[in-house]
């Protein structure tokens, strides 16, 4: 049936309260047997049955046209071996699903087996109902088919008794074209037995998934083998009491996918909704026991007492009916943006003029001043909305609005949550849920019950004599409520708008909250007596009056009795001309027995479960007729009749067929086809069914018949327009013979008339670019020397391993006639025109040759003697290699620059073109199930993605060219969330939003250290600067939003934005423009600066809920929540460019960019670790040494950032003649001049000599121990005296040199004798 609307899930999350406190009954299942037109296994022992499928079943990574169904509670994918072969020795050699195996019988005509294939649309809507509340995280799901299996009152095979134990189960096997799940249901009576016999011994039952035997290269090997049981007794017996789909007794499972699978995937909502608590009503009688209503709490049964007002009768004065007589006859449409119901008022007319106003199930009946509409018999309404007696009711509406809490200055805004109510209508059970609620608000809403009370005084248990709201109006009124919390004074007021029953047949409902709510502490739970309250009618209007209070139970144990009062006015349309509706009784009494509240925290929902009864204000004798109490037994989509006593008969509603025990939708499509007529749809609903037209038809006039729809030219289309030619301007065609004309971006000008822009305005291309104009757009090219696409531009790209091996070897030299040269015969490596190693490596001097890989190691056994050349192969291309593949679920990430995206259980990437996303080419880079993966970051040298996840804490990585996922930190974690990475100093920081600090450590994790643990509430985003040595990271505190920063060491800390500021979730650095970005979710805006000069300016505004984000050239990439997208932005033209939303449709959490090549730039750190001994964090003027945490037992020297002043004296022996040289550095940047005390050098004189050619050996430290903390001033000091030449070959010549300043000399000096050669 069609359940496609999203938030579904929601309401069907609900039968979790209806079957949590007792589990399912047979009456739950799936309809089984002959009605259902099953076919029956064979009677007797280990008897199967093969099927051929409609549509095939996926299992485990295969798939399969044909299932065995077998008597001992299982589903085979092939022929089964005999019990014998598997019987006490699972798994076995055949694909198994096992809903209760063991070794079961038959044969005494009492136990059946029924099976069938069923497609009908109610077997579909229950089992996409119980998938979609399994997965609440995932898209909701459509099956296609089901295999619908059931085991009724099987016994063990074992010697005919008298009292033999039995049991009852269900598999469902759901499939759709790419997936398909197991739902297998186990009653709460239905489990009589957890053991079976085998051979000479008794074995536990299994429950659980074998793929069977697996074939491998040489021999067969047993595949995996999924149980869902253990060999304790326990968790047999657990199956109907426990869940993991939110609703007892009922198990989910994934067990196939395609092309792809990695496990079976189990349902995810294990946790029940917690029952009502037990409160005694004052002045309790034993004679009261039978009026009491059973509730189930934890398997055991409590009765609730009637409810006795104090003080004996309530005086109510009774409001006068006034009937009122409309002047201006006619009928009145009210549109809604947000729900598509038309709301329909009476007024004056006749019945043959009403155009079909009444409800399908009601009659029109015309009156001396009009016409009215009545309810059929087997319905109840107000004749406009007419509904079946017995039927469950479902309610759906949006929430909007603002609420502030406590003394909170800033309101918590609703924007359009999903609001989802689902009634029991015969027993008076409502449920409300309202979802994407704030752990900041909805601890305080708990108390708000009555946000869910007017659902329940609408489908109201109803006493003899009494009618429920929707019996009185019907499902179009407006409610409005205000709410003052003693003894604070604060007021919330609530409205609603109730627009009838939609095309889903759920009442539509908008609500809209302002106003102030106390707080209510994270982590408290509210409980609610049960409580009265009189409803009084008048012309139009309902109103109604208390005081409630509540207990809060704390987190620290103490409780709090609060107080609110409630005031409320309903207003409707009734039909005046009807005088029976002078007979409604002026006052009722609502009385509400049960009161549940709960903040679902991990979800962010909130829950309201409510028992309502309508009645008499002064009680009454308390009826004990099972149909006015709800304790009847009846099937939820019945009508219970009351008899005499406590007979009662119970009768299924309108569209239902059954026993009323048991009750089956009709399927009124399948019945009769042509039940809508030419050119319709019929499309069936739970008891109802509904029509609608085909594409290019519209209903005519009698509402029933399908008319093609004449549509008009579209000038458009047609090329009729009067718009500019359509390289410059856009024809949007808007209904009718209208159209608009406007202008293509890069143009200006009515549409009709479009103008060049001129786009070269300054700073919209690199500074280092030349920007030209085009007709509609611009180009940036970089000027020569410079590289890039002129967005970005940069001296040269990052120089390679094989270009850094081969130049550090060059720059050791030897003095020759000539000048300096490299050394005789040494072997020089090759690089490509890309600066890889040439596949082939020869040794000039010797003629040797060889092979090696990307990293320019030798592979072993390729080298040739002089004259001969071994054969190479490409390291892009060549034979796949021998052995294993790559795993499944770890996808190789192929050349080019990336996107890469967290979702909930996996890491997908983007390839992209330009700028352009090739949506075509997105894949899963990684699978990993069961995991909720939040931050994502890049590692640019060894190609890696560190990801961080809070299922289970922990940091983790993987080498995106096909690797295996490595844990790199476990432990002291709570909920790590932002994590960025310094590709240059080799290190990781990260946020944790529980534990409220920033930490940072070496790649491999070993070296660990808390860089800010103060002042932060909930940091989220994190990302470095590593030429800069900067760190910035977003605190979405909602009282005090800020963006920091910091050098890489922590310190230099301070505030970069704090004003205009609400959920700043995404943050990224753009180095080649030095814009720090971020997206709120809060404000809904992009905006940038640059953190030097603090020049913020706004990008974008209406976003809608970003999450994480990322630049790449002029565009800013960022993840949305209520898109379920990938959004990319221009952030010069201000607008979005593109969007791709991945097939599997789920939050989108970190983004980040997977560079084909580093970014150019240097740090302190990026040599010899910056000559530290453990961690090196760069900062702008130098670098800090730091310990790690915790550091016991190791050697490591720390020292501060940067070098603040000092100075080097170094001695040249060079010819006989000394030469004395000093270097002043100060903060990092070194200031030299000479003083000659023999001979009469110049310092070009210095350079000329062949500097580069000094040996390590050749330098005798004079100042005593080597330390480290000036050796990078020393480098940057030879790296002047060589002009040039490359720093980090000078740095691998040099880095022997271990000098340090002294920390007791604030200008330490130090003496180095360098003997150099001729």
């Amino acid at each position: 049936m069609g359940w496609q609307e999203r938030g579904w899930l929601a309401c069907a999350s609900f039968l979790g309260f209806v079957a949590s406190a007792q589990g399912i009954t047979r009456g739950d299942l799936f309809p089984y047997g002959p009605s259902a037109r099953d076919q029956l296994l064979e009677p007797g022992t280990d008897k199967t049955h093969r099927i051929e499928l409609q549509k095939p079943v996926l299992f485990y990574d295969g798939t399969f046209d044909t299932l065995f169904i077998n008597t001992n509670g299982f589903v085979a994918t092939a022929q089964p071996t005999s019990e014998s072969t598997y019987l006490g020795k699972m798994p076995p050699k055949f694909g198994m699903i096992a809903a209760l195996q063991g070794d079961l019988d038959t044969s005494d005509a009492v136990g059946k087996v029924f099976f069938r294939q069923d497609s009908s649309p109610d077997a579909l809507r229950r089992a996409a109902e119980h998938i979609n509340r399994a997965f609440p995280e995932d898209d909701e799901v459509d099956p296609t088919n089901t295999v619908v299996i059931t085991w009724v009152d099987v016994a063990t095979q074992e010697p005919q008794s008298r009292d033999k134990k039995r049991n009852t189960f269900q598999l469902v096997i759901a499939s759709l074209e790419t997936t398909s799940y197991a739902i297998f249901l186990y009653t709460r009576d239905g489990i009589q037995f957890t053991s079976t016999p085998a051979g000479d011994s008794s074995v536990i039952m299994h429950s659980g998934f074998s793929k069977g035997s697996v074939r491998g290269f040489v021999f067969y090997s047993q595949g995996p083998y999924y149980r869902t049981t253990t060999d304790d007794e326990a968790s047999v017996r657990a199956l109907p009491e426990e869940t993991n789909s939110g609703l007892r007794g009922v198990w989910v499972y994934e067990i196939g996918t395609s092309p792809y699978f990695t496990n079976v995937a189990p349902g995810e909502v294990t946790v029940l909704p917690t029952e009502a608590p037990v409160y005694a009503a004052p002045n309790r009688h034993e004679e009261d026991t039978d009026a009491r209503r059973p509730v189930y709490t934890n398997g055991q049964q409590v009765e609730y007492p009637t409810y006795e007002p104090e003080g004996g009768q309530v005086q109510v004065h009774p409001v006068q009916y006034q009937p009122h007589q409309p002047q201006n006859p006619e009928v009145v449409v009210v549109d809604d943006t947000d729900i598509n119901v038309d709301v329909f008022s009476y007024n004056l007319g006749k019945c043959a003029n009403t155009r079909n106003k009444c409800s399908q199930f009601s009659d029109c009946k015309d009156y001396s001043n009009g016409f009215c509409c009545h309810c059929r018999p087997g319905f109840y309404g107000n004749g406009i909305q007419c509904v079946a007696e017995g039927k469950p009711q479902r309610m759906n509406g949006k929430v909007h609005g603002k609420v502030y809490v406590g003394n909170s200055p800033s309101p918590l805004e609703f924007i359009g949550n999903d609001l989802h109510s689902y009634v029991v209508v015969n027993d008076g059970r409502s449920y409300v849920a309202i979802s994407d609620i704030p752990q900041t608000l909805g601890p305080s809403l708990q108390p708000l019950a009555a946000l869910g009370g007017v659902i329940g005084w609408a489908f109201a248990l109803e006493q003899p004599g009494f009618k429920n709201g929707f019996s009185t109006i019907g499902g179009e009124f407006t409610r409005q409520a205000e709410v003052t919390f003693m003894p604070g004074n604060e007021k919330l007021t609530i409205k609603q708008e109730f627009r009838g029953i939609d095309e889903h047949d759920h009442l539509a409902v908008s609500t809209t909250l302002e106003g102030r709510v106390p707080e209510v502490p994270l982590g408290a739970s509210v409980q609610m007596e049960r409580y009265s309250e009189i409803y009084q009618y008048s012309n139009n209007l309902i109103t109604s009056s208390s005081t409630r209070d509540y207990k809060v139970s704390l987190p620290d144990g103490s409780t709090e009795t609060r107080t609110y009062q409630w005031r409320q006015t309903i207003t409707f349309q009734s039909c005046q001309h009807d005088e029976s509706a002078r007979d409604m009784k002026p006052t009722q009494m609502l009385s509400v027995d049960q009161v549940f509240v709960m903040y679902d925290a991990n979800n962010e929902l909130i829950r309201f479960a409510m028992s309502n009864k309508i009645g008499d204000v002064n009680g009454g004798q308390p009826e004990e007729n099972p149909c006015f109490t709800g304790r009847h037994g009846c099937d939820t989509n019945a009508v219970c009749r009351p008899g005499e006593g406590n007979q009662v008969t119970c009768q299924c509603a309108a569209g239902f067929n059954g026993d009323g025990r048991t009750c089956y939708d009709i399927d009124e499509c399948r019945e009769d086809p042509q039940t809508c007529g030419f050119h319709a749809i019929c499309n069936n609903q739970p008891g109802t069914f509904r029509c609608e037209c085909e594409d290019g038809y519209q209903f005519g006039s009698d509402g029933h018949t399908c008319a093609e729809v004449r549509r008009p030219v579209d000038a458009c289309e047609e090329g009729t327009h009067t718009c500019d030619i359509p390289e410059r301007a856009q024809c949007s065609y808007t209904g009718g013979s209208s159209y608009i004309c406007s202008c293509l971006p890069g143009f200006i000008g009515d549409g009709r008339i479009c103008q060049d822009i001129d786009e070269c305005q300054p700073g919209r291309c690199h500074q280092e670019a030349l920007c030209q104009n085009t007709q509609g757009s611009f180009t940036c090219q970089c000027r020569p020397g410079y590289y890039g696409d002129g967005l970005s531009c940069s001296p040269g790209r990052t120089t390679t391993r094989c270009e850094s091996h081969r130049d550090n070897l060059l720059s050791v030299t030897e003095l020759g006639p000539r000048g300096p040269r490299p050394v005789a015969g040494q072997y020089i490596p090759t690089c490509d025109e890309n600066g890889a190693y040439e596949p082939m490596q020869c040794h000039g001097s010797t003629g040797y040759c060889w092979c090696v890989d990307q990293n320019g190691q030798e592979i072993l056994g390729s080298r040739s003697g002089p004259g001969s050349r071994p054969m190479c192969i490409d390291h892009d291309g060549g034979p796949p290699p021998i052995g294993p593949t790559t795993r499944p679920d770890v996808h190789p990430l192929p050349s080019g620059t990336h996107l890469l995206f967290a979702q909930s259980g996996r890491i997908e990437y983007v390839p992209l073109e330009g700028y352009d996303m090739k949506k075509d080419g997105a894949k899963a880079v990684l699978h990993l199930p069961e995991k909720v993966i939040i931050g994502v970051a890049y590692d640019c040298v060894e190609k890696m993605v560190y990801w961080t996840e809070i299922t289970s804490p922990s940091i983790s990585k993987a080498n995106i060219q096909g690797g295996e996922p490595v844990a790199v930190i476990r432990s002291d974690l709570h909920s790590p969330e932002g994590i960025a990475i310094d590709h240059l100093g080799r290190t990781m920081f990260w946020t944790d939003s529980v534990k409220d600090r920033i930490e940072v450590a070496s790649l491999d994790g070993t070296q660990r250290r808390v860089i800010i643990d103060s002042d932060l509430v909930n940091p989220r985003a994190i990302i470095t600067d590593p030429p800069n040595g900067n760190l910035y990271w977003s605190d979405w505190n909602r009282d005090a939003p800020k963006i920091e920063t910091s050098y890489m060491d922590g310190s230099n800390r301070r505030v970069l934005v704090k004003d205009d500021l609400g959920l700043p979730n995404g943050l990224t650095y753009d180095s080649q423009s030095s814009q720090l970005c971020w997206a709120d979710a809060g404000t809904h805006k992009m905006e940038c600066m640059h953190p030097g000069r603090g020049d913020r300016r706004k990008v974008l505004e209406g976003i809608q809920y970003p999450f994480g984000i990322t630049s790449y050239g002029k565009n800013i990439y960022y993840t949305d929540w209520r898109r379920d997208a990938v959004v990319a932005v221009d952030r010069y033209t201000g607008k979005e460019s593109d969007e791709f939303q991945p097939q599997k449709r789920t939050k989108l959490y970190g983004i980040t960019t997977a560079y084909a090549q580093c970014p150019s730039g240097q740090n302190y750190c990026a040599v010899n670790n910056g000559g530290c001994t453990h961690l090196c964090l760069a900062t702008p003027n130098g670098r800090s040494c730091k310990c790690p945490t915790n550091a016991v037992g190791v050697n490591c020297v720390e020292s501060d950032s940067g070098l603040s002043h000092g100075r080097i004296h170094v001695e040249y022996d060079l010819a006989g003649s000394n030469l004395h040289q000093e270097l002043q550095f100060k903060s990092g940047r070194a200031l030299h001049h000479l003083e000659e005390q023999e001979g009469n050098l110049k310092e070009a004189d210095i350079c000329d000599s062949g500097l580069a050619g000094v040996e390590p050996g050749g330098v005798d430290d004079m100042a005593g121990p080597q330390q480290t903390e000036l050796s990078f001033a020393w480098e940057k000091y030879m790296d002047c005296r060589l002009q040039g030449a490359d720093l980090q070959a000078t740095a691998a010549l040099f880095t022997p040199i271990l000098l340090s300043e002294n920390s007791q000399q604030p200008d330490h000096e130090t003496w180095i004798r360098i003997g150099l050669q001729a």
